[in-house]
């Protein structure tokens, strides 16, 4: 079934076209655990001292829904301009590791908590097909004990709720699917339901790859914690399956980790299919139904998200694209700059110089006195010195003193040119201008 596909491909080589879908999962910072009273905060806490019957799955013990949870992956999937499904519910997802001590997890599969939505990157836009809530595994600890290699189980992150958003394969490059995990996290984070921090492991990123949803095959590469990471593993990983299918080879469907180390991707076991998992509704937790208020209050406490406060940035306060984007990337930055600049329309200062300044002199924007700080803007650029007649000296000295650099420039080597701007500025004690220098420089020395 699937060599024709290959042969059509070898012989339209230009029908290659990299596809690739992102799988992220987030850590919700709630209190307790998503089915049970056990304390969320697991990390750096001594091993299996934050468990209970329901997190251990011990015959007899009843899971109970974290309300918070579910309001919070609600608000998470607004965000993200999803539509919230009014009835959802809960499954069993059947598989056999360690760290899953039911054998089988809470999760959700054809009715999840959020679907349809979308996040717009420069490279196009990247729909989201669902926003589902789960509970989180075990970790594995892999030591060495009297010379002996053993695994070890740590339950105390089993049962945190883990919030998992799927996006469609509409990524198509590298660099995309890192822009997209980027902005992702920054929305995370100003609705303030997550650390999404990728060292603790309360974010996770997994990518899903191809070079065509016709292709018969999708290659999963996990443990990727880091941007950097991202990019490198999916531009690896995309070259050797290119490989495979220019030597007429159907890359299999699997999931490969990323070996930092070696910066490849290595085989960890053929990828599953969702009838693998034998899904079937949670039989212990009833449906849940929402009504339009319920949604409407929840869609109440979201804040500006990062692209808001860029837009308002640069359209209402003239701030440079750059910047505004920088300074949208932190919550608390981005509120603090734009009740500033609020403050400031009046008094005719410039938004976009107060911005550049708190940039490029990575000023606290608390501390600032932006009027102030303009002031003393305007004033060391009127004691500049602009006029011919004196930057005409300076110029004079240098090229006197600094026949080797003068030489050079006419043999082509332009720059030569910035030594002898920046011998003008020493002569000048700084007060030079540095463009009319260089100005008056190039035309002196083709003169």
């Amino acid at each position: 079934v699937i060599l024709p596909v290959l042969v059509y491909s070898m012989k339209n080589k230009s029908a290659y076209k990299a596809t690739i879908g992102m799988e992220i999962h987030a850590e919700l910072r709630t209190e307790s655990k998503m089915f049970c009273g056990c304390p969320a905060d697991h990390f750096a806490k001594r091993p299996n001292t934050q468990t209970c019957p329901v997190c251990l799955g011990l015959p007899g013990a009843l899971p109970v829904p974290n309300k918070r949870a579910v309001e919070w992956t609600i608000m998470i999937g607004l965000a993200l301009n999803c539509k919230v499904n009014k009835n959802s519910k809960f499954d069993r997802k059947h598989y056999f590791y360690p760290d899953l001590p039911k054998g089988y997890q809470i999760s959700q599969y054809d009715e999840p908590l959020c679907s349809d939505g979308y996040i717009d990157t420069t490279e196009g836009r990247v729909g989201i097909t669902r926003v589902h809530l789960e509970e989180d595994t075990g970790k594995l600890q892999h030591r060495k004990i009297n010379g002996k290699n053993m695994t070890l189980i740590d339950f105390n992150r089993s049962g945190v709720p883990l919030v998992e958003i799927v996006s469609e394969p509409d990524i198509h490059s590298a660099s995309q699917a890192k822009e997209y995990c980027q902005k992702l996290r920054k929305i995370l984070r100003y609705l303030e339901v997550t650390d999404a921090d990728m060292e603790k492991g309360s974010m996770r990123l997994e990518a899903n790859t191809s070079w065509g949803l016709n292709m018969g095959y999708k290659v999963e590469v996990k443990n990727l914690n880091s941007f950097r990471f991202v990019e490198k593993a999916i531009e690896y990983d995309l070259k050797r399956q290119k490989e495979l299918l220019e030597a007429g080879e159907t890359p299999r469907q699997e999931t490969r980790g990323w070996n930092e180390e070696k910066n490849i991707t290595v085989s960890q076991r053929y990828k599953e299919t969702s009838a693998d998992y034998r899904y079937f509704p949670e039989p212990d937790i009833p449906p849940l139904e929402f009504d339009n208020a319920f949604i409407d209050e929840i869609r109440a406490k979201i804040p500006k998200l990062p692209e808001d406060i860029a837009e308002e940035l640069k359209n209402d306060y003239g701030v440079r694209s750059e910047y505004a984007l920088l300074l949208a990337a932190d919550k608390n930055k981005g509120q603090r700059v734009l009740k500033l600049f609020n403050s400031l329309k009046e008094k005719g200062v410039s938004a976009d110089k107060v911005a550049g300044m708190i940039i490029n002199q990575k000023l606290k924007v608390e501390e600032i006195d932006a009027v102030k700080l303009i002031r003393q803007l305007e004033q060391k650029e009127s004691d500049k010195v602009k006029g011919v007649v004196e930057v005409g000296v300076w110029i004079g000295e240098a090229i006197r003193t600094m026949p080797q650099a003068v030489a050079d420039y006419k043999k082509g080597k332009t720059n030569a040119l910035q030594a002898l701007v920046g011998k003008v500025m020493q002569l000048s004690k700084g007060k030079a201008d540095v463009k009319i220098a260089r100005e008056f420089l190039e035309k002196e020395l083709k003169s």
